[in-house]
């Protein structure tokens, strides 16, 4: 089929179907990684590009912060490795915190797609390794070298040869060689499902390149989002946030500006970058910037380079939100999942009626290791146990208890965690009036309880943050209720760094609520029943708060 004789109705079809092509690529990659963050959470991210490097579709399933920010890493891919000395059969590999996703424990795959010996696009896919050396996943480096394994841009594969030395520097830098190898094998099966099903798809509509269809996509793409930010009040608005940061308190500064040829938001203001992993590059700020910005102003449009186009992110450099190398930026995630709410709390003085309360935000993500009773192949154990708080109360609902927004991955299963590590979980329920009380309340934290199942100790590496500073509520509702770390025998433990829980105490996490929106006093009493009734809200706070008598509550 000519380029010319394509109609529009001929296009949509074949964007839908790429959508789909992504959409198999990033299953794949779930659905045989080994890393149980990535199994179970979905802690990924899958998508195609055309020969620019510009994002074409990503797939449904995935993290903001991953697509996001992988967007930008296929152009960096491009500029080591020019598409003239592409080959078919090559694959190229890198975890820079500055070229890929922000830090070392995401490793970032690239494969270029041939047709009949032309090559016709690129597909990228990152997924989340659970342990890849240094110091562990936790935010107590001093700088980036302390954080494990530094992967440049590499050849992982030439001309369907796999760099056999390569591979085994990356087993031996892993207390985890078996699951490590296999989410490396794991991510670059993914890739190759997507070349197949693009060259089928290209087959089957007679198509010898993506140039039209990338045409249309991006351009399609970025007309609809202007055409959304043409309905926003035009102006400039600054918000600032406290977080609890490492050593000390972080502010963090936005100034928005909404104007004809888009929305852009500065942090000019933010605090500097510190001595520990919470440092965040730039390519993870923009990241999740802009994905806050796209829930509100573009949630329907597909994501891809057109709609990112008009949504731009700056910080100066060496602050915390543009950390320059070698600033440790393991645990980027504690500082950049905040940005949502910072860049929230502007657009609420435009569009009130579209934007939550804050909510938790940052993953409260169980990062524990320690001894095993017998040898697996690996290096004792280390495990990931994703959870989070409750998100802010919406305008028009509730928040959302234990959800992870807006990362977006999903709880692991308790079963699964004590399947692969010796831990006994012995509660695991929400936390009764967390939520911030308004009209519309915040969502609910959790209660979490672990201890070790085989008379030895693990270490936990904390990294949370909302205790210090709960998600504040607006507009009369009230602030989330903070998170908590400690042990069941009454001892606290800081929310940042590695610590020791012994093997004749549990460990105890109580994660944050959500912020309520509006006069909890004009909340309707029979959803006030209701909470009660569930055990969301005692029955003390529905008299005392939302002044619901105790008799009508119970």
């Amino acid at each position: 089929m000519s380029s010319n004789s394509l109609s529009q109705i001929d296009l949509q079809i074949m964007w839908n179907r790429l959508i789909a092509v992504v959409e198999e690529q990033a299953q794949t990659l779930m659905r045989t990684a080994f890393s149980p963050i990535v199994r179970e959470a979905g802690d990924l991210s899958a998508g195609v590009f055309d020969l620019h490097g510009r994002m074409l579709a990503q797939a449904v399933t995935g993290t903001p912060g991953h697509v996001n920010s992988m967007a930008e890493s296929v152009k960096h891919f491009i500029r080591h490795f020019p598409p003239t000395t592409m080959k078919p059969g090559d694959i190229y590999i890198t975890n820079d915190p500055w070229m890929g996703t922000g830090h070392t424990n995401d490793f970032v795959l690239t494969t270029p797609c041939f047709k009949n010996g032309r090559l016709v696009a690129l597909f990228s896919c990152t997924s989340h390794l659970t342990d890849i050396g240094g110091i562990g996943f936790g935010p107590d480096a001093t700088d980036v070298f302390m954080e494990g394994l530094y992967i440049p841009m590499l050849k992982l594969a030439d001309q369907g040869r796999m760099n056999e030395t390569l591979m085994a520097m990356i087993r031996a830098n892993t207390r985890l060689p078996v699951d490590t190898e296999g989410d490396v094998y794991s991510l670059a099966g993914c890739n190759d499902i997507g070349c197949r099903r693009l060259v089928e798809m290209m087959e089957e509509f007679g198509l010898a390149d993506l140039d039209t269809l990338s045409a249309f996509i991006l351009e399609r793409s970025r007309e609809a989002v202007l055409g959304e930010v043409a309905k926003l009040p035009k102006g400039t608005w600054r918000n600032e946030m406290m977080v609890d940061g490492y050593d000390a308190p972080i502010k963090l500064v936005a100034t928005t500006t909404v104007s004809d040829a888009g929305i852009h938001v500065d942090y000019t203001g933010t605090d500097p970058q510190v001595r520990r992993g919470i440092n965040v590059p730039i390519a993870y700020t923009t990241a999740y910037t802009v994905f806050g910005l796209g829930c509100v102003v573009s949630a329907r449009i597909p994501n891809n380079a057109g709609s990112l186009a008009p949504l731009t992110v700056s910080a100066p450099p060496g602050t915390i939100l543009n950390a320059q190398k070698p600033a440790p930026v393991l645990l980027r995630h504690v500082i950049g999942q905040m940005l949502p709410d910072v860049a929230f709390g502007c657009l609420r003085q435009a569009i009130p009626d579209r934007v939550p309360a804050e909510g938790t935000s940052c993953l409260w993500n169980l990062n524990m290791r320690g001894a095993v009773a017998e040898g697996d192949g690996n290096y004792g154990f280390t495990i990931t146990v994703t959870s989070n708080g409750g998100t802010g109360a919406r305008p028009q609902a509730d928040g959302l208890s234990a959800t992870a927004y807006p990362s977006g991955v999903r709880g692991t299963p308790v079963e699964i965690a004590e399947s692969i590590a010796p831990l006994i979980f012995w509660k695991k329920e929400l936390r009764s009036d967390s939520g911030g009380a308004g009209a519309r309340r915040g969502g609910l934290g959790q209660t979490i309880e672990i201890s070790s199942s085989i008379d030895k100790p693990f270490d936990l590496l904390a990294a949370y943050d909302r205790i210090d500073y709960p998600p504040r509520g607006r507009d009369g509702g009230q602030n989330g209720t903070p998170g908590y770390v400690g042990l069941k025998s009454g001892a606290p433990l800081k929310g940042k760094g590695t610590q020791t829980v012994p093997a004749d105490d549990r460990l105890v996490v109580m994660t944050p609520g959500g912020g309520g929106l509006g006069d909890p006093r004009q909340r309707d009493p029979q959803q006030v029943t209701h909470d009660v009734a569930e055990g969301l809200v005692s029955a003390d706070t529905a008299q005392q708060t939302y002044g619901v008598p105790l008799k009508a509550a119970e």
